[in-house]
């Protein structure tokens, strides 16, 4: 029987309210307290899932708690405060996406955790939806073929603002909330990218960062793919939180539609399948698809720190993510195609 970890979470907003839900899922993982700098918001974190101890101060937690690790969800600008505080007590972390606000910040907070010889792992969960994996599965069997042209769409008018009010102030917005998601599944089909051109525009004059963006991408399996993002998409479908896709090969095509639907069509025939993700009594109905793949990642995330080995979203993996994100908006900064660099990590 694997050990059980006990782990604390700081931050106690909209996500963490879900992500410990997900987190209670698990044999092997206990919660032994959490901590958020509004002290109601953290008592009342506390007292919904039954944690003995709530704090306001993220060290002095640190220092009262015996802890495996720490689960961080809290807004990007305190990501590089809270992983190196981690660090600085030897603590494995696991970070909120976006991970960092810059790529020297990532850099940094990487660094830290080497340094101290303990992981740093990003919650990137949408990969891990059911739909996407069954998709990534159908791609690595060869069923159609070599895959040469992608088309990776979450467009939608969901009301995203409207439990998420500080998204609305953010100088960048769908690129860096939704984009880190996007780009991040279209590594995790296609591998990693060679060059992308990306074009933005800001759609609601009540925001302050972009909230439709379109990048298309050269990877260097030799995939062009097609990645839109959109929250002022008032369509006939409704898909949000969906993610759809499309994907053609050298021998057929797989499509993702709503619903979790998978049309798979090749010479010789074509055949549906349908990739329900598990439901769950603390979903929210509006983002079950998402809070499905929380209790996904968080499990691979146990796995590997009860086993010492990787998980899929380790730091340097989602800096490659991140680093994709930012070249974005140099690319629609610039106007003009973007030739990746490689990371310097490995």
């Amino acid at each position: 029987m694997s050990q059980e970890l006990s782990f604390a979470v700081i931050g106690c907003g909209f996500w963490a309210q879900y992500q410990i839900a997900a987190w209670q899922e698990l044999e092997g993982a206990k919660i032994v307290a959490v901590c958020d700098q509004d002290d109601e918001r953290a008592q009342q974190t506390a007292k919904k899932f039954g944690v003995s101890n709530y704090y306001t101060d993220a060290k002095n937690m640190l220092e009262q708690e015996s802890l495996d690790f720490v689960d961080i969800i809290t807004t990007i600008d305190t990501h590089a405060e809270f992983t190196q505080l981690a660090a600085r007590y030897q603590l494995p972390a696991i970070c909120q996406k976006p991970f960092a606000p810059d790529m020297d910040t990532a850099r940094q907070m990487i660094m830290a955790h080497r340094a101290a010889g303990v992981p740093l792992f990003v919650h990137e969960n949408f990969r891990w939806q059911a739909p996407i994996r069954r998709v990534k599965a159908i791609l690595d069997s060869g069923e159609i073929g070599q895959a040469f042209k992608g088309r990776v769409t979450f467009t939608s008018a969901f009301p995203v603002f409207d439990n998420q009010p500080n998204l609305a102030e953010l100088d960048r917005f769908i690129l860096a909330d939704v984009g880190s998601h996007t780009l991040d599944m279209v590594r995790f089909l296609f591998g990693e990218a060679a060059n992308l051109r990306c074009l933005t525009q800001r759609v609601n004059p009540t925001i302050s960062g972009e909230d439709v963006a379109n990048v298309l991408l050269e990877m260097h399996s030799g995939v062009h793919c097609y990645a839109e993002m959109s929250y002022a998409s008032v369509l006939e479908k409704e898909a949000f939180p969906h993610t759809l896709l499309l994907i053609e090969g050298s021998k057929g095509s797989v499509r993702l539609d709503h619903n979790y639907r998978i049309m798979v069509t090749t010479r010789e025939r074509s055949y549906r399948k349908v990739a329900t993700p598990k439901k769950y009594d603390w979903a929210n109905p509006d983002y079950a698809l998402v809070h499905s793949s929380m209790v996904n990642i968080n499990q691979d995330f146990l796995t590997a720190l009860q086993n010492g080995t990787k998980p899929e979203t380790t730091a340097i993996d989602n800096y490659r993510t991140l680093q994709l994100v930012y070249e974005c908006y140099r690319s629609a900064k610039m106007k003009q195609v973007i030739t990746l660099e490689e990371p310097i990590f490995s």
